[in-house]
């Protein structure tokens, strides 16, 4: 019965050319040594792998026909198309606004609201001009891309605030970019999508936000371990083990994260190649790349480079916002900032979510935080370790409550139904407002050690005291 079940699946496979049955598995069919539940696996292997082969043709295809329809444009074109075609570019001018405040007033206050807006439609144009990018790259390199760009803001006012020794600077940015992906901006997303489907529940894939929440879980705890062995005075060696232990878990975490982006682009390549194909068959217009790839890439280091030059000009002003607006540098860090640097995962993940994709919204926001935990915060880590700087991953005892109790609340809203509903948009939402008012009153008590650290490395102009 089985050898009769066999020939009959295998001849209609071979038929179509869908697979090729390895002579292995003949002779233990023949000999009787396959059972049904065997040869059912067997055929469903073989019938799997030409679909995933389909798939990726299809995806080549698609990536040639997208390098043939690679427009050429002038200067002056690509200029409009980049520059002129989106209405936030209005914004722009409040950058070089902000410089030439910085030069003829002291007013550090408006100076650091003015390089904010300034900042935010080159957060946007970051993502569009990596989006644009990926057009001739493929999935693989186009999730790379964006990995990397994608909270480019963050990294570079990290690296730049870690290099004037501004270390609880980098680690409050940091901590407040992943509050606010996954508070902010993911309720803003559920929020508008639920405004454009108000009547409906809208769905999303569980088991994808299962694997995010177990990320975003995996990075507290790698947070954890450094802070509870700071306050509760455990170490072997005194001022070094706790410096010691963040620079391994953060070499662990790095580890981790490169493991996370080969599961999603090359072991579990089906899930996303069927949603980039039902995003193709829904949009295809918007998917044709509106500049071409030396443009893109030309465009995409003109705004990283003004970018960089805007953070520094920013991470110099933070403590005179400070002193000037009479706020903490905790909320400037946490709330502020990450504001700005979110923007371009902000609107992406709300217009997908007023598609009604919110696969799409999640992978933006979620993606975002896992990337800045698992990714940005090690990577700080390891730059100050080649810097010289003792950067660790002990955030204190507030911060690492506020990311704790955090990333539990999202992690029990993603893992109920697998859907978005009027309570979790809101929910999240307040979540947010209730971590910003907490940070508005709380005083970081190690604030006065960067503070003396800058003192040691700058000019007197450039110190301000603490009140």
């Amino acid at each position: 019965m089985y050898m009769e079940l066999y020939l009959m699946f295998s001849n209609f496979f071979k038929s179509i050319r869908w697979c090729k049955v390895p002579a292995f598995m003949q002779a233990k069919v023949e000999m009787g040594l396959v059972n049904e539940v065997e040869l059912k696996s067997l055929l469903e292997q073989e019938t799997d792998s030409p679909q995933t082969n389909a798939a990726s043709l299809m995806e080549q295809g698609s990536l040639r026909e997208r390098r043939a329809k690679a427009p050429r444009n002038s200067v002056v074109q690509s200029f409009k198309i980049v520059i002129l075609s989106n209405k936030l570019n209005l914004l722009l001018p409040f950058g070089p606004l902000a410089i030439l405040v910085h030069y003829l007033t002291d007013n550090k206050g408006w100076f650091f609201l003015l390089s904010l807006v300034g900042i935010t439609p080159l957060a946007e144009r970051l993502g569009y001009a990596t989006e644009q990018l990926s057009c001739y790259t493929g999935a693989t390199v186009g999730g790379l891309l964006n990995a990397t760009f994608g909270n480019v803001i963050e990294l570079i006012i990290s690296i730049i605030a870690l290099k004037n020794g501004m270390i609880r600077v980098v680690q409050l940015t940091l901590l407040g970019s992943i509050l606010s992906n996954i508070l902010l901006v993911l309720g803003c997303a559920f929020f508008c999508g639920g405004l454009v489907f108000p009547g409906k529940d809208q769905v999303f894939d569980k088991r994808n936000a299962v694997v995010s929440s177990g990320m975003l879980l995996m990075a507290v705890m790698g947070l954890l371990f450094p802070t509870f062995l700071h306050y509760t005075h455990s170490e072997v060696h005194a001022g070094s083990s706790e410096l010691a232990l963040s620079r391994f878990i953060s070499c662990i975490m790095l580890v981790a994260y490169a493991a996370y982006l080969f599961f999603q682009l090359k072991s579990q390549p089906s899930f996303y190649t069927e949603k980039t194909n039902q995003n193709e068959e829904t949009s295809n217009d918007d998917e044709d790349p509106e500049i071409s790839k030396w443009e893109a890439i030309i465009w995409l280091s003109i705004f990283t480079a003004w970018v960089s030059l805007l953070s520094g000009y920013l991470v110099d002003a933070i403590e005179g916002t400070s002193v000037s607006w009479k706020i903490p540098i905790s909320f400037i860090s946490v709330i502020l900032l990450p504001i700005v640097g979110n923007a371009a995962e902000h609107a992406g993940a709300i217009m997908f979510a007023m598609k009604d994709k919110l696969d799409l919204s999640l992978g933006v926001a979620i993606g975002s935080s896992i990337q800045i935990s698992m990714f940005a915060v090690p990577f700080c880590v390891v730059i100050g370790w080649m810097m010289g700087a003792q950067m660790d991953l002990n955030l204190q005892l507030f911060e690492t409550a506020t990311l704790l109790i955090t990333v539990i609340v999202v992690a029990f809203f993603l893992q109920l139904e697998g859907t978005s509903n009027y309570f979790k948009r809101l929910m999240l939402i307040l979540c947010y407002l209730i971590v910003a008012a907490s940070f508005f009153v709380h005083e970081d008590p190690h604030q006065g050690t960067d503070h003396q650290q800058i003192c040691t490395c700058r000019t007197p102009s450039y110190t301000y005291e603490i009140l």
